[in-house]
């Protein structure tokens, strides 16, 4: 008994540190800039009207979002075919992309000039514009449906094949082998992929810049960078950022709640073949929904790949090393995201990591260079502080991938880890990372993805010998060399996808996607 009390106490000490460690990163450059304020500012008609226009965007591409992924992450979960594999990865470029690359992929297929409306205006019927909110929701939706689908495949996988071969001997129908098995599974996974989607999209800033269309499509993110870049309010910024978090934490309070239960228990691991939905109907309806996401989801990936594959001839040295450090820095913050996230793998774990992108990372970048300027110069750990800011926004999405699976470890093997004695270590080594071999695949692709293509916390530090990738697109389009942003955007998109390629294969190889 004491054996086991120390185990736990051991397996304490990690989580307490890796949350501190988080709360310190998010609480302290907050009150590094409220200090320099010297007040709370306050907030005016506009910025309340941000605020609505924030919670009700967040709302409809979060719902929009998680409904959407159900039928979709169902089919891939069910159907096999000849590159299954692939099509599961190239979901999730997407997710990954870099924002602007996005947008700009997005205007090329539903623009005023985009192949949508060229089509409709082909056919004699009116065409459709891609700004305000249904523009803004559309982007979160291409944006956030890949996150939500691989969240809910994982929690398909997670239900031992053996339930769905007990089901078939038992002759349970559709219906009632959907409210035994995938009911269960959708009320414990679901809401935490709502709640996630939900925080992402309280922290819209270039998706609002580019696509809102005005005042009326403002959201707190964009008022915060009003604040700070116009105004110098930091006041009234971090107000607005305090008012960000709160949402964010609420969010994920609230899908906790709402999340709460227990796995399916542990199976033999086995991939099995699936005797549901052997009909002509299902299988007809899960192509088409196979076929709507990936047209949807892949058509302005290859419109950017087009457009950018003559400009990769003017790719100079410096967007090469710039690439070197976007790959240095996405390497590191993986790491340290991913120690972080299996420390803080528990409910209130997932609360506490919510935190990294409920905070906009302006208040955080400006509050970070109000620490290290009496200290040293800022621009000297340009990179070190882009894998701490980088890591702690990917937190809240590793810990979302690996929680499920680690909870259902420790309730379907902790009691037997305890009457064999095992060590913590022991524990980690031979139980834990065993059973999240695909999740932290997953995590790791995701994390070294989106740090290579953020541009955060290095506009504000970086200087020329530091820039990364991203930086360097963004001048590059900043000084209307326009070809050559295309060419780096293109770069910049193989390397995000590759790294998430490489490192999500690595968790599912040898074992079904």
């Amino acid at each position: 008994m004491a054996a086991g009390a120390v185990a736990v106490s051991l397996r304490a000490l990690p989580a307490a540190v890796a949350a501190l460690a988080v709360a310190g990163l998010v609480l302290g450059p907050v009150a590094a800039v409220l200090w320099r304020a010297g007040d709370w500012g306050r907030l005016g008609p506009g910025d309340w009207q941000a605020l609505r226009f924030t919670l009700w965007q967040a709302l409809l591409s979060a719902a929009v979002s998680t409904v959407l992924a159900v039928p979709l992450a169902r089919a891939l979960a069910r159907r096999r075919f000849a590159g299954r594999g692939l099509l599961v990865a190239l979901l999730g470029a997407p997710f990954i992309l870099p924002t602007l690359v996005a947008v700009l992929g997005l205007v090329a297929v539903f623009g005023q000039n985009g192949v949508l409306n060229g089509a409709l205006r082909a056919a004699g019927l009116p065409t459709l514009s891609i700004y305000g909110l249904h523009g803004v929701v559309l982007a979160h939706v291409f944006f956030n449906l890949p996150l939500a689908t691989r969240l809910l495949l994982q929690g398909w996988h997670a239900i031992p094949a053996e339930r769905f071969r007990l089901a078939a001997s038992l002759g349970l129908s559709p219906w009632a082998l959907f409210r035994t098995l995938e009911a269960p599974m959708l009320t414990r996974i679901a809401p935490g992929a709502f709640a996630v989607i939900f925080v992402i999209c309280l922290s819209s800033f270039a998706v609002a810049l580019t696509l809102g269309g005005g005042p009326r499509a403002t959201t707190v993110e964009l008022a915060i960078y009003q604040a700070v870049r116009f105004d110098f309010d930091l006041g009234r910024a971090a107000l607005l950022s305090v008012v960000q978090l709160g949402l964010a934490l609420a969010a994920g309070l609230v899908a906790l709640r709402l999340g709460a239960g227990v796995g399916f228990g542990a199976g033999l691991d086995r991939v099995l073949p699936r005797w549901d939905a052997r009909g002509g109907w299902s299988r007809a309806l899960d192509a088409l929904w196979i076929l709507l996401a990936a047209l949807f989801l892949l058509l302005p990936l290859a419109l950017v790949a087009a457009r950018g594959l003559p400009g990769l001839l003017l790719l100079d040295a410096g967007i090469w090393q710039a690439a070197g450090h976007s790959l240095s820095v996405a390497l590191a913050s993986t790491l340290l995201c991913l120690i972080w996230a299996l420390a803080l793998a528990s409910r209130w774990g997932e609360v506490v990591g919510l935190a990294g992108i409920a905070v906009s990372p302006l208040v955080l970048g400006t509050g970070l260079f109000l620490i290290l300027q009496p200290l040293v110069n800022p621009l000297s750990l340009a990179l070190p502080v882009t894998t701490l800011v980088n890591a702690l926004m990917a937190l809240p999405f590793a810990l979302r991938i690996l929680r499920p699976q680690a909870q259902a470890a420790r309730q379907d093997y902790g009691r037997l880890a305890q009457t064999l004695g095992l060590t913590p270590l022991a524990w980690l080594r031979l139980v834990l990372l065993p059973r999240l071999r695909r999740p932290l695949g997953f995590a790791a692709g995701l994390t070294a993805a989106l740090s290579i293509g953020d541009l955060g916390v290095i506009a504000l530090f970086a200087n020329p010998d530091r820039a990364t990738l991203p930086l360097q697109v963004y001048r590059l389009m900043g000084s209307y060399q326009m070809d050559a942003a295309a060419g780096a955007a293109l770069l910049l998109l193989v390397l995000s996808f590759g790294a998430f390629w490489l490192f999500d294969r690595g968790g599912r190889m040898g074992a079904d996607a």
